[in-house]
């Protein structure tokens, strides 16, 4: 099934997780800051349950993550977007200084996976997301809500991206 929006701006796909305090109502208050801090959302996946990911290293087990991506009309450039993105994360109780180690557990990680068909690098941002192909927890929610997007570098679908990350996980069992 073909999604076909009406975009007045540009799409904004952003990815949310959260697994600490009650996951699915800090994810609900993200997408209404989101709607009110960037533009109107076209699409919401439904939260999924995801096992964190973690460091090789790391000894310390973590909650589980509930994890969704979001499609927002979006009239921001990428680096004002990245920055509500960080507003809404305080907002809601996240606190980067205090943060460690990299895939700590968080109350709430907001993450630009692609703003239309942008391509770029700069300090602190990359469109589209470097890993976004390589991530279940981000390509499962996206495919629900936009399996048609087209990944601006690798020129293939989500549910392409989808298809090739599962068959790449089976062949290493």
């Amino acid at each position: 099934m073909a999604a076909a929006f009406s975009f007045r701006f540009e799409p904004a796909l952003v990815a949310l997780g959260a697994n600490l305090g009650d996951r699915a109502a800090t994810l609900e208050a993200a997408v209404s800051e989101l709607a009110r801090e960037v533009g109107p959302i076209l699409a919401r996946s439904p939260w999924i349950e995801t096992e964190a990911v973690r460091l090789p290293d790391d000894p310390l087990p973590q909650p589980p993550y509930l994890n969704g991506v979001v499609l927002v009309d979006c009239p921001l450039s990428p680096r004002e977007l990245l920055a509500r993105l960080l507003l809404i994360e305080r907002r809601l109780g996240r606190d980067r200084s205090r943060e460690t180690r990299r895939w700590q557990p968080r109350i709430l990680d907001l993450d630009l996976l692609a703003l239309g068909e942008r391509v770029g690098e700069e300090p602190g941002l990359v469109l589209p997301h470097p890993r976004l192909h390589e991530r279940l927890f981000v390509l499962e929610p996206l495919v629900a809500i936009w399996p048609d997007w087209r990944h601006p570098r690798l020129g293939k679908s989500a549910a392409e991206l989808l298809s090739r990350l599962r068959g790449q996980m089976e062949s290493r069992r």
